[in-house]
């Protein structure tokens, strides 16, 4: 059985605050508003982190299996490319993982809803299905859709709309339209992740066959896809905040874009794909910390 270290490293923990970003924003909104409650805050994050440990247990096999991930792969080495972990074994990881990712699913749905919201529940239970098919089919199977260049809208329907629309609902059982503007910011954000993901393994993807969007669009149109993806997730909560947020105030959370702004400037300035690898976590704890920030300034000023 493997060691405990190699499973931590398949699970890649650095990926959990980029995937419990949505989970915060909303959150925060709906504690602001009165509706929070800390079971399902608790429940959320535990089935959030499940579909992310799923995703992540799924790359490493697809990529894994497919030969994606070799010698030339660029960034922490994965389980089944280093041989720490079986794919005999994986399998079965990512079935526990299925199990137990839907039992919090199901948990969190009768705590949000009971019995009284029949309809909600049976849309919520297809959802959680939608996201368990989602995290798996990412990579895995021939008809995988991070192969196709389509990683990128599942990436915002799911870390975004779904994400922080999913939340808000269950907890408010209602919906306000502004939240959408919320929901995609946090969706670009996780894209642009990707993205750079992406533009770093470029060559290697294309060797392997791996048909990204970075690879149909060539690295210097992905990065000004890259500009534009930070930029309207700029505007979108920019926006946001001046229609939900309480004044001035709430704009303070436009200062956790400070360090976005150096980091488009150095993907401006490189030359050598591989090299964005360090990108990636400034990228995405900067869309956690926008997160973060939101909640605490709406429920500070609110």
């Amino acid at each position: 059985m493997p060691n405990v270290k190699a499973w931590l490293s398949a699970a890649r923990l650095r990926t959990l605050p980029l995937s419990i970003s949505g989970i915060i924003a909303a959150s925060g909104v709906a504690a602001s508003q009165g509706y929070f409650d800390s079971t399902i805050f608790i429940l959320a994050l535990l089935t959030t982190i499940g579909f992310q440990v799923l995703s992540n247990f799924a790359n490493d096999y697809g990529d894994g299996v497919k030969g994606t991930d070799n010698e030339e792969r660029i960034g922490p080495v994965r389980a089944l490319q280093s041989g720490a972990i079986s794919a005999v074994q994986m399998r079965t990881a990512m079935v526990v993982t299925v199990l137990l990712t839907l039992l919090s699913a199901l948990v969190l749905i009768y705590v949000s809803f009971g019995t009284n919201y029949l309809l909600f529940s049976l849309l919520f239970i297809v959802l959680g299905i939608a996201s368990i098919i989602a995290a798996i089919k990412y990579t895995v199977g021939d008809t995988a859709y991070g192969y196709n260049g389509l990683g990128d809208v599942f990436v915002f329907l799911f870390f975004g709309l779904l994400s922080v629309l999913g939340t808000y609902f269950l907890y408010a059982k209602v919906f306000f339209w502004e939240l959408v503007l919320l929901a995609s910011a946090v969706g670009l954000l996780s894209v642009a992740v990707l993205n750079l993901n992406n533009m770093r393994d470029m060559e290697g993807d294309k060797r392997a066959g791996k048909n990204t969007l970075v690879v149909k669009m060539g690295a210097a149109r992905a990065k000004k896809y890259h500009y534009a993806l930070i930029l309207v997730a700029f505007l979108c909560l920019s926006i946001f905040l001046y229609l939900v947020g309480n004044g001035w105030k709430s704009f303070l959370v436009l200062l956790a874009f400070v360090p976005l702004i150096f980091h488009l400037k150095r993907v401006g300035a490189n030359r050598i794909l591989s090299k964005l690898d360090g990108e990636l976590k400034v990228v995405a704890l900067s869309t956690f910390f926008i997160t973060l920030l939101l909640s605490v300034i709406f429920n500070i000023f609110s």
